[in-house]
């Protein structure tokens, strides 16, 4: 019994690299899940942010409404033939505008709309719409054959 033993280690190699890649791609799988839901949290709360300020905005522009109605002329508020206007922040990207026509005990509303916050115009010295459009590459002016 002269032979020579040799040593051969277990046949588990396609075996082994088979559950390597499997475990990589569940951890892949599980960091990638972990990544969407930190970004839908993100985005939950950016969102339940700007509704906050929007019905905190909103609720000041009726508390200045409720003033008007009492014969109040609160800070802020311009008057012109019998029609008030005045704005309410939202946030740095979007305001409340607000026009109100009184007479005597009675109102009528005439606007309340939530816009950009620079699109009061040029009175402010913000672009306007026109100015902010860009022509870009003018590739078809639709009238002319391709």
């Amino acid at each position: 019994m002269n032979k020579k033993e040799r040593f051969s280690p277990p046949a588990v190699g396609g075996v082994s690299l088979l559950v390597v890649f499997a475990v990589l791609c569940l951890t892949i799988f599980a960091l990638l899940g972990l990544a969407t839901v930190q970004a839908d949290r993100r985005l939950a709360d950016a969102s339940a942010k700007a509704v906050a300020d929007y019905y905190a905005a909103d609720s000041e522009a009726q508390e200045i409404l409720a003033r008007l109605r009492t014969g109040e002329m609160p800070a802020g508020v311009a008057e012109s033939n019998g029609i008030y206007s005045y704005t309410c922040v939202v946030s740095e990207t979007q305001k409340i505008e607000v026009e109100v026509s009184m007479d005597g005990n009675s109102y009528h509303i005439l606007k309340w709309q939530l816009i950009p916050a620079w699109a009061q115009g040029e009175e402010e010295g913000m672009d306007s719409w026109e100015e902010l459009e860009d022509d870009g590459l003018n590739l078809w002016d639709g009238s002319s054959p391709f």
